[in-house]
Parts: C-alpha cells; structure tokens; sequence
C-alpha cells in the first residue's frame, strides 16, 4: 500500500483552506495531487523507505497532525494505486484508516456493485446489469470480449482490468483531480464548473446578474485556491422550457480575477438580449485552466486595478480563515 486517498473533514464551501492541508503532506512527499474541494491523493513509496514506516502509519501520524495544525479530521483509504485509495477511502471513517493490501484486491472489490467503480456511470452500469453483471466480481469472471461487445472495445478492456483490481492510475505532482460535480473534462482539458439554479422561474435581468456575480465570484475564488487562471469562460442560460443557450468567450489574458470574470460574464449575458425570459438556471465554466505560475498580466498604472487584487489576497486569506462568508460584496450580503 503506497497511495493515500485523503479527505479532509470540511464543509464544501471551506475549499480554499485546502492549499494550507496540501502543505501538510508535502511535509511528506512531493508527489501530491489535489482533489478539490476538500481532498488529494498521495505516493508514499519514498516516505516509506524514508521514514521506516508503512502507508497506515503515516496515515496516523498525518490524521493527528491535521487535528493538531488545523483542527481538522480526516478520512483515509490506502491501497496500491489511486483507484483502489479512492474506494477505500470511501469506506473509511474519520480516526480509521480503511487499508486495501494488495493480496486482498480482489476479495475487496468481489461483493462491490459496478457503480463503485470510479468512472462508471449510470449508463454503463445498467447495461452491464441488464446481463446480470451487477458486481465487480462477475465483470472481473466475464470474459473480456464478451464486455467488449456490451460497452465497447476500448471501455470493456478498461472495465475488464480495474475490476481485475489492474490499477494503471497515478499520483501527479502539483496536479489537479476533481470530483465530477466540480470538475469535468472538454476534450481531456480540465475545467471548473457551477451553477445557480432559482428556486422558480425567474425572470428579473437583476436576480440574473446578481447570480452571474455570486457564480463568477466563486470561480475566481477556486482558480486561486488551486494556483490556477482560466483562458475562456463559457455562459449557459437554462430556460423554462428545459432549453439552453452557451455562449463562450476568450479572456484577454488568462486570469482568476473574480471581477474580470464578472465583467465577462455580464457581457456573455447582455449579448444574448433576453427579453422576459423565464431562466430556470445559470451555469459558469472555467475552461482552459494553466497554473498561475505560468500566467502573465499586463500591468498599467491604473491604481485602482492594484487595489482591487490587493484587497482580493487580503479577502481569500481571511475566508480560508473564517469561513467563506467572513468578507463579501454588499449586493450578494442582502
């Protein structure tokens, strides 16, 4: 067991403290990769050697220095590759460290449902169960051509080896993985996504802008938190009718500037020219995404720009400290 999958125990909107947990295991490896909002995974194999002492006991030793450092609980799955960690972190129980050996592989995914497959989706895992595949241990005893032939070539020889317990996956260093509900993927490129849905119909332009601002907020909060800028922002308007309209823009320089994303968000907005349209829901998405490192800005002389990103750094620490709520604009405290 050389992976650890990490969770720490913070409410969802508490993400941008997880750079400050990531220092905490790259006191014991370099090879960590994030998994927002509140996780990541980790390669122990040269801690192990380093420090004399297996993955579980690391584990311990980083549960208590979470506790002791950010007063924050953990949840931890080890095992021998990144998807094994990952399930079985999904069993583990804050103070336990729920560990995957690899002699016991298969035994730990036999019983297990298709669905606790990572990457199979509600799809997949219906057609396989329609032929009575609906465990991980009858995909594992099916033979490969006869997956190959209910999901596809390449699907059922990916199908076939993970539920073999044949883990390919790795820990990238400095390298971003999340959840689908966080982060989904446009071409193999990552991006980073949310929503405001309205509790009805909603068909004032101002409740539309005023969401457009919380959503472009958000973004740019995320992108910091991950040392990440975007290239171009995608608006989706979602109507009453269940239909949609996306537009994208190009930035003119990368950026995680929460009001550059702003203005551009309203500009995608005011150029669809809705007139009384009933919004169901708005959708922001930042795509594109490069490390911050790698970004350049354009510096003017403008002191009021200045301003606004020193007060920006002042604001996110301050949120990492006391909740996401601790500063905020004046329209979305109302």
């Amino acid at each position: 067991m050389t992976i650890l999958c990490v969770r720490f125990q913070l409410p969802s909107a508490h993400e941008t403290a997880l750079p400050g947990l990531l220092g905490l295991l790259e006191d014991f490896t370099p090879v960590v990769e994030a998994l927002p909002p509140d996780g990541a995974l980790a390669d122990l194999r040269g801690a192990e050697r380093y420090f004399g002492r297996d993955a579980v006991e690391l584990a311990s030793v980083i549960r208590v220095r979470a506790l002791a450092l950010h007063g924050v609980d953990c949840a931890i799955g080890a095992g021998p590759g990144p998807m094994l960690a990952r399930m079985a972190m999904r069993e583990a129980r804050p103070g336990v460290t729920c560990a995957v050996p690899e002699e016991a592989v298969g035994e730990f995914l036999a019983g297990r449902p298709v669905v606790a497959l990572p990457g199979i989706g509600t799809a997949t895992a219906r057609i396989l169960c329609e032929y009575g595949l609906d465990t991980l241990g009858r995909v594992a005893a099916a033979p490969l051509s006869t997956l190959q032939r209910l999901v596809g070539a390449r699907t059922g020889r990916d199908l076939h080896e993970r539920a073999n317990g044949v883990d390919r996956g790795r820990v990238v260093p400095n390298g971003v993985s999340l959840p689908h509900s966080r982060l989904r993927s446009s071409g193999g490129t990552p991006i980073l996504a949310t929503e405001r849905p309205f509790t009805r119909d909603e068909l004032n332009p101002d409740r539309h802008r005023r969401a457009l601002l919380s959503a472009a907020g958000e973004l740019g909060a995320r992108l910091r938190a991950l040392d990440k800028v975007c290239r171009t922002l995608t608006l989706t308007v979602r109507y009453a009718d269940r239909s949609s309209t996306t537009r994208t823009r190009t930035l003119r320089e990368p950026t995680a500037h929460s009001p550059e994303l702003t203005r551009t968000a309203y500009d995608l907005y005011e150029a669809l020219g809705l007139q009384r349209a009933r919004v169901r829901a708005l959708a922001l998405r930042a795509e594109s995404l490069t490390s911050a490192e790698q970004a350049t800005h354009q510096l003017t002389f403008d002191p009021v720009d200045e301003k606004a990103r020193r007060i920006e750094e002042v604001a996110d620490r301050a949120r990492a400290k006391f909740g996401p709520r601790a500063v905020m604009l004046g329209t979305l405290a109302a």
